[in-house]
């Protein structure tokens, strides 16, 4: 049930696949989406109803055992789905009913749905008996995703149901919902001992609930007025693909080995992310108000094509395009360095609810509209059928190498099964990593980021949230903050300095000097931030950090849909041109991982330093991070950066501008 049916020439320049849009546009004026109907209204619309079927729960049971909670089987026991989760069926004469928009559930107005069987949750102090648990509809405003409740059989509601991920489908008529979070309430929470877990995630929940009755309102979406990037829009305009990281929810899932502060465990931590497609049609509007990254520069918002992996060829490109999700974690030591500290594999999606949009007839289940948002839910992204490697991905392009992928080795087109559990292709950081002893003093970053085809603006498609990992006595709780658009390294490195004047020191009091760069090449970027500082002992601390957000130099065969990535590596050198290399006493090296014998080594030049990867260290693939630290007598100057790819089929060098240690 999780995955349904949809409703509806490329060249290698430099190392990077690029593959000519296909638009098709459709002529007719876009109209506003009908305003979401109140309370006060719900009278004057004929409910639709939905009932029977079944419904499913795939729960963490790794995350369940270390907060105290025994998942034990209730009279019935679900039916194990290859997913992993447990089927039940609904009970008859049980009825959920809901306002229909557009195509779209998208107000409750009533009633429930009941298990047959369940479970029964121990605990310390007892037990909950969810044996015959209710799916009970929650308030919420006008036009949000619905929510739910579930509720035991003394009517107590100790789980809520967020992040839905729904769809009204019509062969046959059905609810179905293909992913949510289940959540662990305050009431629960506070009965675990653990106040902190209250809001986590413990569960994920699905739903197939044929429609019973028919009420007022489309059972298909109009989806007549789509347009694609690249088509003509009016006044000589041009529609453009600019999605927005909306907000992320960061969680741990589980862990082996698991100690605390002292420990040395492998923890995986698992984000929602919840996204928006730009608002602008031929106006200038923030989509994210308040932040600096808020607001696109296109005028003219494109639809996004949203098509579920391994679905049949569709517009605009004549494949199953959708976008990527990848999240990494960072850590900024007490010497100011950055270091990335945890990377997930990728997250196909696969499926758009286009929540709150803004014209009514630009979207449906596989298109993301104008002002439209969608979200996936942590049990969704930490779902193995979803989750792949990053060597599949050619991000510049937006391409998936489906043939010879995990999902389809022998490109049949016909998905496989992903080998691996539930920690393959997750987000791993290590406790040492997170530790507050480990780590005294040291801050810590975590970043989502959606991948789109012709995104014209990746950093606001990222966000960045500050957090605080701490140990609870059975359990590692990541604490989350203050969010905001945009990349890690952006974050780090800060508001630009005020210019050098080295004519008066004096109006540089902190020493310290700092110098962002990006490089553009074809559609591929990376970033290469330093800060420089005097020390207190004499000689200068420079910390570089390098972010390779799209640089993957490939080599393919064939074309989407049937794609095969035969090789992929990213940067494998990074050198500084200086003065004189005798300038430098000490390097560093920080690759994220915790394997010194993969780390890149250092060699002193004439008039150069060098890190490369050598035959035993790792290329920084895209969407990874290094950082290089040097100390010198030396003085910063402005200077010259070199990032190389020799292991690449073609080699690739590229030059970039930054400070560096003085003659």
């Amino acid at each position: 049930m999780r995955y349904r049916r949809n409703r509806l020439a490329t060249v290698v320049v430099g190392g990077l696949l690029v593959t000519a849009a296909a638009g098709i546009s459709f002529a007719q004026p876009r109209t506003a989406a009908p305003a979401p109907k109140g309370a006060a209204a719900a009278g004057a619309e004929r409910p639709w109803s939905a009932g029977g079927g079944d419904i499913g729960i795939r729960w963490n049971r790794d995350l369940a055992g270390d907060l105290g909670m025994r998942i034990a089987p209730g009279s019935v026991h679900g039916q194990r789905a290859s997913d992993g989760s447990e089927r039940f069926s609904l009970q008859d004469g049980r009825r959920l009913q809901f306002l229909v928009t557009n195509g779209y559930a998208r107000e409750m107005a009533g009633g429930a749905l009941q298990a047959r069987g369940g479970y029964v949750i121990g605990l310390k102090d007892g037990s909950i008996d969810l044996d015959g648990f209710r799916m009970v509809p929650r308030a919420v405003k006008p036009g949000m995703e619905p929510e739910f409740d579930l509720v035991d059989a003394q009517g107590v509601a100790w789980f809520h149901v967020d992040h839905v991920m729904h769809e009204l489908l019509d062969d046959p008529p059905s609810l179905t919902i293909g992913s949510s979070d289940i959540r662990i309430s305050e009431r629960l929470a506070r009965r675990l001992g653990a106040p902190h877990a209250a809001g986590m995630a413990i569960a994920e929940l699905q739903l197939d609930a044929p429609v019973q009755v028919r009420g007022s309102g489309d059972l298909q979406p109009q989806a007549n007025q789509i347009t694609w990037h690249g088509d003509p829009a009016p006044n000589g305009g041009t529609y453009e693909n600019d999605i927005f990281m909306l907000s992320t929810f960061t969680q741990f899932s589980r862990c082996q080995g698991c100690t605390g502060n002292s420990g040395s465990g492998t923890m995986v931590i698992t984000p929602s992310a919840t996204l928006k497609n730009n608002v602008n049609e031929g106006s200038i509007n923030a989509t994210v108000p308040g932040d600096p990254l808020g607001t696109s520069t296109a005028m003219w918002t494109a639809s996004i094509p949203w098509y579920q992996k391994f679905t049949s060829p569709s517009p605009p490109y004549n494949n199953d395009q959708h976008p990527y999700l990848i999240w990494n974690m960072y850590r900024t030591n007490p010497d100011g360095s950055l270091e990335q500290i945890g990377r997930s594999g990728v997250k196909h999606a696969y499926l758009t609810t286009n929540g709150s949009c803004l014209d009514s007839g630009d979207h449906h289940g596989h298109a993301l509209g104008r002002g439209c948002t969608d979200t996936y839910s942590v049990g969704n992204n930490d779902y193995t059928q979803g989750m792949t490697s990053r060597d599949e991905i050619l991000p510049a392009a937006g391409l998936w190498g489906r043939c010879g992928s995990v999902f389809d080795p022998n490109c049949d087109g016909v998905m496989n099964n992903s080998p691996g559990d539930s920690y393959t292709y997750r987000m791993l950081v290590n406790e040492s990593q997170v530790s507050p002893t480990a780590n005294p003093g040291a801050t810590f970053l975590f970043e989502s980021w959606y991948l789109a085809r012709y995104d014209i603006n990746i950093y606001n498609s990222m966000s960045t949230r500050v957090t605080t990992p701490g140990w609870t006595g059975s359990t590692w709780n990541i604490a989350s903050s203050a969010e905001r658009l945009g990349s890690a390294i952006d974050r780090w490195f800060g508001a630009a300095p005020v210019p050098f004047n080295p004519r008066n020191p004096h109006m540089n009091p902190d020493k310290e000097r700092r110098k962002i760069s990006e490089l553009v090449a074809g559609d591929a970027r990376a970033k290469l931030a330093v800060k420089a500082k005097r020390l207190r002992t004499g000689g200068w601390e420079y910390h570089y950090a390098l972010m390779n957000f799209e640089f993957a130099f490939a080599e393919t065969e064939g074309n989407t849909p049937n794609l095969r990535i035969t090789s992929t590596q990213g940067f494998d050198a990074f050198a500084l041109e200086t003065g004189s290399g005798a300038s430098i006493t000490s390097t560093r090296v920080r690759d994220g991982d915790l394997d010194a014998g993969n780390d890149w080594d250092f060699t002193v030049g004439a008039d150069s330093v060098e890190w490369a990867a050598g035959s035993s260290g790792r290329s920084l693939g895209w969407g990874e991070l290094y950082s290089f630290t040097v100390h010198s007598t030396k003085a910063p100057v402005a200077g010259t950066a070199v990032l190389r790819a020799d292991g690449a089929g073609r080699g690739a060098a590229y030059e970039v501008a930054t400070l560096v240690p003085g003659l």
